[in-house]
């Protein structure tokens, strides 16, 4: 149900809307003047603004810029009986969406309505898809940690240096491989991924070189590999440290050499592809272990980057939050929810074991099971504490 504040000085208009809206299916607040009409508008989230112009305390005009100062996205309609062409002007120029005379024809304030209501969807849509197809969220935080890989990043992405990321699950290690590509030479070329862990061991080969019709039981049609699918760009290899040791073989091949073999296939194929790996494992330890090849190893890292994780950067805790608020909260629909300075500090004093995953996991469940401010008791209720 979609929320409309009336603010008019005349009760007798304001409650003659109130009951045609309601009428028609919208949820009313009403205000007797620009003032209570502000402070409504700033406390809760509504989708259109009626407002008379001339009214006791704030006017219209003046409480149209001081909305639009709040919020720039509700489309806020002027209504006045003393009204002219000049006052129109006036309140488009300053942002109305559009300005009716009293008495409102029914007809005409419905299709307002309705066309207001539109645009707010589109604007709220607009947003969402933006932050959806732009193409690599910023790196949250003023950490030392984070400063640095943001120095390393801007001295190495114009390379065509083999980069190695380490650390824990969720800490954003696939994030800081996407800057090391956009800012790269190869930015118009493709960022192909590949989850080393996700693909079962007889089928990463495949998954990287490719296979040739009639390879294997299931190769019913030639299939083109990750290193051929970002020719040009970058292949971003995650968690290679779950990579079998013959599909490592091949990867250092590939490295030497820039050429694959399609698996059942003899014919050499030239591949230009800068590698990025990332991994959550001790790859050294892996050595020792004979699970991974040295030789690869020493390859991949030309460059390490290693990633804290959230406990090691927990004053970056509040950033965070904030950017996930407002992520999550656009993608809700609704108004960016406020946090308290109590939570905050519960939030940076809880044990992150799962990263910046966990903390954005965490705050859109406070966003679905909080009031208008989370509170410290929002944290304490709905984050389950370690043991």
């Amino acid at each position: 149900m979609s929320n409309i504040l009336i603010i008019d000085d005349e009760k007798a208009i304001r409650k003659t809307l109130g009951e045609i809206l309601s009428y028609e299916g919208y949820k009313i607040e009403e205000a007797m003047d620009g003032e209570e009409g502000l402070k409504k508008f700033k406390e809760k989230p509504f989708d259109v603004v009626l407002c008379d112009i001339k009214m006791p305390k704030i006017d219209g005009i003046e409480f149209l810029e001081k909305a639009r100062e709040v919020n720039t996205d509700v489309p806020i309609i002027m209504i006045s009986g003393h009204g002219n062409i000049e006052t129109a002007v006036e309140a488009v120029k300053k942002g109305a969406f559009d300005y009716i005379s009293k008495p409102p024809d029914l007809n005409r304030l419905l299709i307002t309505i309705r066309n207001a209501m539109d645009k707010t969807s589109l604007v709220t849509e607009t947003k969402v898809l933006k932050r959806k197809v732009s193409k690599v969220q910023e790196i949250i935080g003023d950490a030392a940690p984070i400063q640095r890989i943001k120095d390393t990043i801007e001295k190495v992405a114009p390379t065509e240096a083999r980069v190695l990321i380490t650390g824990e699950n969720g800490v954003g290690k696939e994030l800081v491989a996407r800057w090391l590509h956009e800012k790269s030479n190869r930015a118009s070329g493709p960022l192909v991924e590949v989850n080393c862990a996700a693909i079962p061991g007889e089928l990463i080969e495949s998954e990287l070189f490719g296979h040739e019709k009639g390879s294997f039981t299931s190769a019913i049609k030639q299939r083109i590999g990750k290193f051929e699918q970002a020719q040009g760009g970058t292949l971003f290899l995650d968690e290679i440290g779950d990579m079998s040791l013959s599909a490592q073989a091949k990867v250092l091949r590939a490295l030497q050499e820039a050429k694959i073999t399609r698996v059942g296939g003899d014919k050499e194929i030239s591949v230009d592809v800068r590698v990025i790996a990332a991994t959550n494992k001790d790859l050294l330890k892996e050595v020792e272990e004979k699970n991974f090849r040295l030789d690869l190893y020493h390859r991949l890292s030309v460059i390490l980057i290693h990633v804290p994780s959230l406990n090691e950067r927990r004053d970056d805790v509040p950033l965070l939050t904030d950017k996930f608020l407002e992520d999550i909260c656009a993608d809700y629909g609704i108004a960016k929810k406020a946090i308290d300075k109590e939570a905050l500090d519960e939030l940076k004093n809880y044990n992150w074991s799962g990263n910046i995953r966990e903390l954005r996991n965490v705050v859109e469940r406070l966003v679905i099971l909080s009031g208008k401010t989370i509170t410290r008791e929002d944290v304490v209720n709905n984050v389950v504490p370690r043991r």
